[in-house]
């Protein structure tokens, strides 16, 4: 039989990441949406809360393996209650860029202790001519001597101005398509490479957003994240790069279940304040157009968050999830987006004030349907995996 119920450990794992971010991120949450590019300082606190990975057993245990319940399982509960606050706030919290998670997935030991513990990684993937399509990545990187030349462009990066040190797409070959395409550690500071400005946004104001230029930029030799090697027509180390992906895609999905669900929440009070008492034993033909409304909204968010647990069960029990990946982002990227303009709609003036926070979520929701893939891009990786075929023939 499937069990469907999170453990007792995520139950309590959820509550106590509830009660924090209810405490911490729901007073400073319009604060920080309106005082844009302005470090929340209040977040420093979670420089002293950072999980740690659990360590690995150094015997494997005899027999069958039993499903384990992982660091990305705890990292989905912890973000849905996160964004619960406040989806912006969740975006810059120290040491928990999306660069770490790269580094995480594909670095060496040597340099998960030098550029991993207690630093703010940044990602930078994204460029003006190179959007949800990572594989078209213009920025270069030459080898010279003992180091790596970096030139290039990047937009959209997540805390540009507040991170340590960024985790670059590159390419050292051309000609050799995805085959070419390789990440590095670039260290704030380093010369040749700069800000050029922040972004001013739609949502999620309170993490920084910015455009970071390399020219000629040197790098040490050791600073490539996984193998050098360059190998044509084929994508292994393009797809090195991409697990980063099959693991915050679920994530991603995660923060948009924390919004929705925040949306919802204050709606069906507000509902209920109005008079309106939501009966789940009443017969579909009963219903009112606003009840109707609402379950449709509550059974998208119970399958938005099922898939990304799927996705994040299968990943740390070292399942490939690519395609269980896309379905997540895909579904909840949409819906969460769906769920909270409905919400919105539902609450009439109360929706529209910047009195109360619905407003906010809708704006919010947005990008989570666009960035690590936009929703169109998760189908198609969606419909290659199950057709199996390449992005040659689908694209």
């Amino acid at each position: 039989m499937i069990n469907l119920e999170a453990p007792e450990s995520l139950k309590s794992l959820r509550k106590n990441m509830h009660d924090l971010v209810e405490g911490l991120f729901r007073p400073i949450s319009r604060k920080y949406d309106e005082a844009e590019h302005e470090y929340p300082k209040e977040l420093d606190i979670f420089k002293e809360l950072m999980p740690v990975a659990p360590k690995k057993s150094d015997k494997p245990k005899k027999g069958k393996k039993k499903p384990e319940v992982g660091q990305n399982m705890q990292t989905l509960i912890s973000v849905e209650e996160l964004c619960w606050g406040d989806c912006g706030l969740m975006l810059t919290i120290p040491n928990a860029g999306l660069g770490n998670a790269a580094i995480d997935a594909v670095a060496t030991d040597e340099q998960k202790e030098k550029f991993g513990t207690g630093k703010w990684a940044a990602m930078a993937i994204t460029e003006a001519e190179s959007g949800s399509d990572s594989g078209s990545i213009s920025t270069t990187a030459d080898l010279d001597g003992d180091e790596w030349v970096l030139n290039g462009e990047k937009i959209f990066v997540t805390s540009a101005s507040r991170c340590d040190e960024v985790v670059v797409w590159a390419t050292v070959d051309k000609s050799a398509g995805k085959g070419g395409i390789k990440s590095f550690i670039v260290e704030k500071g380093t010369p040749g490479f700069t800000l050029e400005h922040l972004e001013h946004k739609l949502g999620v104001r309170a993490s920084d957003t910015g455009t970071m230029v390399l020219k000629d930029c040197r790098i040490p030799k050791g600073n490539i994240l996984g193998s050098p090697e360059i190998k044509k027509n084929t994508t292994e180390g393009f797809k090195g790069v991409m697990q980063t992906f099959n693991n915050t895609r679920p994530m991603v999905a995660a923060m948009s279940c924390g919004v929705a669900r925040a949306a919802l929440e204050f709606t069906k009070e507000k509902i209920e304040e109005s008079g309106i008492k939501l009966d789940y034993n009443k017969l579909g033909k009963n219903l009112s157009g606003i009840e109707k409304d609402f379950y449709m909204m509550e059974a998208n968010l119970e399958a938005m968050r099922l898939l990304s647990w799927r996705a994040a069960w299968m990943a740390d029990n070292k399942e490939f999830n690519g395609i269980e990946a896309s379905m997540s982002k895909a579904k909840a990227g949409r819906y969460g987006t769906l769920i909270t303009q409905k919400c919105c709609d539902l609450l009439g003036p109360i929706g529209y004030s910047r009195k109360d926070l619905a407003e906010k979520w809708m704006r919010d929701s947005k990008i989570l349907d666009i960035f690590e893939g936009t929703g169109q891009i998760q189908h198609l990786i969606i419909a290659r995996g199950i057709l199996k075929i390449s992005g040659r023939d689908l694209k």
